[in-house]
């Protein structure tokens, strides 16, 4: 039997790539779509590629009141834009969030799928990670469970494509002409993802991350986000590789590579890489983590997500290889 699965914010660039990964899935039946701006649209005249089954599919204007009977939806809303809506959703519907509004917010499991899968199992509301976090602490996770570096003293660098700011990205500075040859920092000191990180890397760790440095950058490119992290801590390279494979060992989407990772590895794909670098005389670690910010960041890990929480193998519909060159 089919579950039926919704999306709204549909025509986002997230929303649509939980399209992309719910129409090649073998167990999702995508029955509802909604959006604001798109509202009256049909699915082949947003999404020309559209599967044909799904072409006349009508997007309708996101309104919890009027939903029809689904199993699984999809939230692919600006931050600070799903909250209210989304509590008027049925409690028997599952809902992955993959906006902002409800990460580490009560009642609402954190769905950092690679590092905790048996949290999220049979649970009908989860957060996604944001897609620096996603990067972020996949590559981190290892070190601070055992302890190889220290959790009050990171300092991450971060590299995003512009799709990370969603269709348009709110304003013009976000343009082809602004963003081509150009490099640009933003957030600084107060970025929307540093409060889920923070309180992850405390989880992991045990300690505090009092002392979090995070920049995000925004390079011209379409996808994919690199974060390099800069760590206090004595190991050398290779135990932090091998502490990475025993904490990996057996799970389907992250690669764990002796060469630092590229985000063209990724494109397309639910995979995240995470590689090291360590000179203990130095008491330095660098830490390297490579997502696709619309895959593993956002709608590719909603996908695992959902999977997990209807009690699917969770690389279903999520096999398919990155998207190369």
């Amino acid at each position: 039997m089919s579950i039926h699965v919704g999306i709204v914010g549909i025509s986002g660039f997230g929303g649509g790539e939980a399209l992309r990964l719910v129409a090649g899935h073998p167990a999702f039946e995508l029955v509802y779509a909604a959006g604001e701006g798109s509202a009256g649209s049909r699915l082949v005249d947003r999404f020309p590629g559209v599967p044909a089954g799904l072409a006349e599919l009508v997007i309708e204007k996101w309104d919890p009141a009027t939903l029809p009977k689904l199993d699984v939806l999809f939230a692919s809303l600006p931050t600070g834009a799903s909250a209210e809506a989304l509590a008027r959703v049925p409690g028997d519907v599952k809902i992955v969030d993959i906006g902002g509004d409800h990460r580490y917010v009560e009642g609402w499991t954190y769905g950092l799928a690679d590092v905790w899968p048996s949290e999220i199992e049979g649970r009908s509301r989860v957060a996604n990670p944001g897609c620096f976090p996603a990067a972020t602490l996949t590559a981190l996770a290892p070190l601070l469970a055992d302890n190889l570096i220290e959790a009050e003293n990171i300092v991450i660098d971060a590299k995003t494509g512009i799709s990370g700011a969603g269709r348009g990205g709110g304003d013009s500075k976000f343009g082809y002409a602004e963003s081509n040859e150009n490099l640009v920092p933003y957030g600084l000191l107060k970025h929307v993802h540093m409060p889920e990180m923070a309180r992850t890397i405390e989880r992991l760790s045990g300690g505090s991350a009092a002392g979090l440095v995070f920049t995000p950058h925004l390079v011209p490119m379409t996808r994919g986000v690199l974060v390099t992290m800069y760590c206090r801590g004595r190991a050398s390279t290779a135990e932090c590789l091998a502490a990475a494979r025993r904490f990996y060992a057996g799970r389907a989407f992250v690669r764990v590579t002796d060469m630092p990772p590229q985000t063209k590895w990724a494109t397309g794909s639910n995979l995240a890489f995470v590689s090291y670098a360590a000179d203990p005389e130095r008491d330095l670690v660098i830490a390297m983590g490579v997502v696709d910010n619309l895959g593993k960041g956002a709608a590719g890990q909603a996908v695992q997500n959902a999977n997990l929480m209807c009690g699917l193998p969770e690389t279903t519909g999520l096999d398919g290889a990155p998207v190369w060159p």
